[in-house]
């Protein structure tokens, strides 16, 4: 007889718990109908189904593994995350267009593009932050400005011009250095300022140094002018420097003398200025430039410049509903001579240059500089100058380096797809990057598909079989080629427009000094 097992503990009373019912579809209601959703977290799939492209690119030109390689970040703890999860995380998000540390948890579930970066998982928000905290300032900015010079420097080699300005970023919470200065968006809000030097016309950042808020003249700004071009070979050096009118003083015009760098700056209108507009208004001699405009070229010695220097009055005559009648005008009605033009009529702006080109050629370079706001506008509004805020400001001058140079491998790599012009973020993002990509492995072959909405669905198609095939030439030499020799090679067909054919060559030995 078998007896039933003993009862080591008593059931005691039963608990009547209600099943739960397991949803696997919902039901909305549309104009053209019923129609179920499901969800499948399991599904391979990502919404940057075209990053592919790029990730291949950044490999090959041997971008993304040194930098993760000689990054300064250390930790001590055994449970902290990989370094090249921390570093992938930020570039995915940062090519994704987000503006805050917390929209990282957006791409946490990407199952796609993680692993193609060798990464093992998305790490979230904290990590994020607390490893640019992680990282000593000084090693850090060297690292990232090492990286930034590797992704243009071979472009220095042909003539260049070195735009500076500064923008203003605006904070509305409790951060270092968040201090009430010049701040035409948001009059008595702290900000931030950013530094920032740029290759002129083709938006390319060489270097971004994020103060306090008022901290925006240039004499904040020229000693980082002046470090980024010790770092640079002297053959290297740009054709000239170009600022706005705060950049018109003596001592940045006497530093840039004595380095024998020619420069190109706009002078504030100062009492000595008006008084050179007055003496020249009626001369003649004026060159017309272009779009109505006329310059003349002298020289002016103001009261705080060690010596005379070359300058150009620019001016332009207004439309009738913008100029203003003169005061006068009731006597040159009964004068029997011709009364001279009106000041007024006119709008006037004067210009201080080493260099010795025509003067239609200098009102020109000036006008160019115009393409420095939009550069701006670009990397502020569309990839997260504005945000990316801590409380410190160390962190928050790691992440404006780093942006910059996610933003120049963007770009360059939008320029390997369409030479012919640059395509702003809100573009070449839904074109070239965006796209539902699903993910499946069959005979051990991955295959990723990439399903499209975009109206240029064909041009993207064409575009990237034109890259691949790039590609496919350059990995078969690659074995023959040095990392440095492979980037020449990408960016030569990159940049082949503003090369106008010139093909980029590798120098034996290329350092960076930090």
């Amino acid at each position: 007889m078998i007896l039933p097992p003993k009862v080591i503990h008593p059931t005691g009373e039963p608990e009547f718990t209600l099943k739960k019912s397991v949803i696997s579809a919902l039901i909305a209601d549309t104009f053209n109908g019923k129609i179920h959703i499901e969800w499948d977290p399991q599904a391979q799939v990502t919404t940057m189904g075209q990053l592919a492209f790029f990730i291949q690119y950044l490999k090959i030109g041997h971008r993304f593994m040194p930098w993760v390689e000689e990054c300064p970040l250390r930790y001590t703890s055994p449970n902290a995350p990989k370094k090249i999860n921390v570093l992938g995380s930020f570039v995915l998000s940062i090519l994704a267009g987000y503006t805050r540390y917390a929209h990282i948890t957006r791409i946490q579930g990407d199952c796609v593009n993680a692993p193609l970066l060798g990464m093992t998982k998305v790490v979230g928000e904290d990590s994020a932050r607390n490893a640019l905290k992680a990282i000593e300032e000084n090693a850090g900015v060297s690292w990232l400005q090492k990286h930034l010079y590797q992704s243009y420097s071979p472009l220095l080699e042909l003539p260049w011009i070195l735009d500076v300005d500064v923008t203003v970023k605006t904070l509305y919470g409790h951060q270092e250095g968040a201090t009430v200065g010049y701040n035409h968006h948001k009059p008595g809000r702290p900000s931030h300022t950013f530094h920032t030097y740029m290759i002129a016309n083709v938006r390319l950042i060489l270097d971004v140094e994020v103060q306090a808020g008022n901290r925006s003249s240039s004499a904040y700004t020229a000693p980082g002018l002046w470090t980024l071009l010790d770092r640079i070979p002297r053959a290297h050096w740009p054709a000239f420097i170009r600022g706005d009118s705060d950049w018109g003083s003596d001592t940045i015009m006497s530093e840039a003398e004595q380095r024998g760098v020619d420069y190109l700056f706009k002078l504030k209108k100062s009492p000595l200025v008006k008084k050179l507009i007055h003496q020249y208004h009626c001369k003649s001699g004026w060159v017309k430039t272009h779009a109505g405009f006329e310059a003349f070229a002298t020289e002016l010695k103001l009261i705080t410049w060690k010596t005379a220097r070359r300058v150009v009055i620019v001016r332009r005559r207004l439309g009738k509903d913008r100029a203003q009648a003169p005061s006068n005008a009731l006597l040159h009605q009964f004068s029997l001579v011709e009364p001279a033009e009106d000041l007024s009529a006119f709008e006037y702006s004067v210009l201080v240059t080493s260099l010795d080109a025509e003067v239609i050629t200098i009102v020109q370079h000036y006008r160019d500089r115009a393409d420095c706001e939009n550069n701006f506008d670009e990397i502020k509004n569309q990839w997260g100058w504005c945000g990316f805020v801590t409380q410190k400001l160390a962190p928050c001058r790691l992440i404006a380096r780093m942006i910059a140079l996610i933003y120049n491998w963007w770009s360059l790599f939008v320029r390997l797809v369409e030479a012919e012009k640059h395509f702003e973020a809100i573009v070449s993002r839904p074109l070239l990057l965006n796209g539902v990509g699903k993910q499946t492995q069959h005979a051990g072959q991955t295959t990723l598909t990439i399903t499209s909405s975009h109206g240029r669905e064909s041009y993207v198609k064409a575009a990237y079989t034109r890259v691949c095939a790039f590609f496919d030439e350059l990995k078969a030499i690659a074995p023959q080629l040095t990392p440095l020799q492979c980037w020449y090679r990408i960016l030569s067909e990159a940049m082949k427009k503003y090369l106008k054919g010139v093909v980029l060559k590798p120098p034996n030995l290329i350092s960076f000094e930090s």
